[in-house]
């Protein structure tokens, strides 16, 4: 009996054109699905993210995700050094269902655990809780405005803990 390869893959991008296939995820999500405004979507804390991609057989990107650390993510941290902060985590609309979320988010936590973060935190829509806390992470403080999208922080301990 053969195994049958994954629909996608998840990789760190590195790659020629990586980056270039997140921030395309990106627009078509956040910009053309949820209407943030294109100036804030992208930012500073790119260039030194860390940033996973989805990709279906084809090539096709298919979601991506961020993660900030050290200095760049305290702000989202509580100023705690030793917590990743996840984000900008996007699936296109024809590869819901399939569990590339979760994959990009246990992408971006292992990468956490290479850095030997203690934690992840996001800042989750919060129409998308019940999906963050099915993967481990836990909601706290109040909901907030981000981009006009209600939002709640959520943390989930990584191994490196």
């Amino acid at each position: 009996m053969t195994a049958v390869p994954p629909p996608y893959t998840v990789r760190r991008a590195v790659e020629e054109g990586d980056l270039a296939a997140c921030f395309q995820v990106r627009k078509e999500v956040f910009v053309g699905e949820q209407n943030v405004p294109e100036e804030i979507e992208y930012d500073a804390y790119d260039p030194t993210a860390v940033h996973v991609l989805a990709v279906a057989a084809d090539g096709t990107a298919l979601g991506t995700g961020r993660l900030l650390h050290g200095a760049d993510a305290a702000g989202k941290t509580g100023g705690d050094l030793t917590v990743g902060s996840l984000g900008r985590l996007a699936v296109t609309r024809q590869a819901r269902g399939l569990g590339v979320g979760a994959a990009l988010v246990r992408a971006i936590e292992d990468e956490a655990v290479r850095l030997g973060l203690t934690a992840v935190d996001l800042h989750a829509q919060t129409h998308a809780l019940g999906f963050y806390e099915r993967l481990g992470y836990v909601a706290y403080g109040p909901e907030f405005p981000d981009a006009g999208i209600p939002h709640r922080a959520m943390r989930r301990t990584t191994a490196a803990a």
